[in-house]
């Protein structure tokens, strides 16, 4: 198979490796930077251009779209999709992730545990917002965020206030959430490929920090999870519809709550911790995803 990996940095860890485990299970593997793709938009022959030629032949992409190119990612996915390109996972579902807000908004109807988590757009409404989710200490996040930036630890009501009151000024999103002492500064990265569990690690945060990123000094080791947890990582990646995804779980007294369902989990920690050839998993899996296609549409013609 000819495998497409949208990436603006190979020499980034998770590229390298998905590249070194196609190429290991005889595929041609080739890096795309997703900033530098361009479309031919059109009803019979849509088509993506790049280096001056036109992409032709690709069987499969492997998405790797950082959080500040998500509008352009998914345009040029969405085109890979309109050509008959097999996604790992869809446009559709990358977006749905990213919206931070709306993907709680879909884990909440569907009963899945969560923070509680409020969102106001008024800053009249910030006494009852932080009484709303429990009162300090409390976590402010930027929507945009990500790898842990734009996480505020809010240990008085009166520091809240002023935070949420700043962010506001700048006219940010951001959502409150009630800070759960129970995970103390610990949570679960559990990596789903295909509908199963592949792979959980626990990371916990360094001292005197709260967030357990590990861009943010972290350390992780590997981990036994729960039926329950494991339950709740399959169904949340279910809901966005992803395929490949970190779902990130914190433990507490209520049962799991999931923090967050990444699009596009890094490769490092968890390749690291489990000593699991994970890179190698997700290659199994659009060789999977393509029989199953393949047959799809013999059966069609047939």
């Amino acid at each position: 198979m000819k495998i497409a990996i949208l990436s603006r940095n190979m020499s980034l860890y998770s590229t390298k490796r998905l590249v070194e485990a196609g190429t290991a299970r005889g595929h041609k593997m080739t890096v795309i930077n997703t900033l530098h793709c361009y479309m031919n938009i059109a009803s019979q022959h849509p088509g993506i251009h790049y280096k001056g030629e036109r992409l032709e032949d690709v069987d499969a992409v492997i998405p790797r779209i950082g959080a500040s190119v998500t509008f352009y990612g998914t345009a040029v996915l969405r085109q890979f999709e309109s050509m008959g390109v097999l996604a790992v996972n869809s446009s559709i579902a990358i977006n749905r992730a990213r919206d931070k807000l709306r993907a709680l908004q879909l884990l909440s109807r569907r009963g899945i545990g969560l923070p509680v988590t409020g969102f106001a757009n008024s800053p009249d409404e910030i006494p009852d917002l932080i009484k709303m989710v429990g009162g300090a200490p409390l976590v402010i996040k930027l929507l945009e965020g990500t790898q842990g930036i734009g996480v505020v630890l809010a240990e008085t009501t009166q520091a809240a206030e002023s935070v949420i009151q700043a962010f506001m000024g700048l006219k940010a999103n951001i959502m409150v959430q009630e800070y759960v002492k129970d995970a103390g500064g610990r949570d679960l990265r559990c990596f789903v490929v295909g509908g199963k569990v592949i792979a959980a690690m626990s990371r916990q945060a360094k001292p005197g920090e709260f967030r357990s990123n590990l861009h943010r000094g972290g350390t992780a080791k590997l981990a036994k999870i729960t039926a329950e947890e494991r339950d709740a990582a399959i169904r949340a990646a279910k809901i966005m519809g992803l395929n490949v995804a970190g779902v990130d779980i914190l433990r507490s007294q209520q049962g799991p709550l999931v923090m967050e369902v990444n699009a596009s989990p890094g490769l490092k920690g968890i390749e690291a911790a489990t000593g699991m050839d994970i890179a190698g998993m997700i290659i199994e899996f659009i060789e999977k995803s393509a029989d199953g296609l393949n047959h799809s549409r013999e059966s069609s013609a047939g």
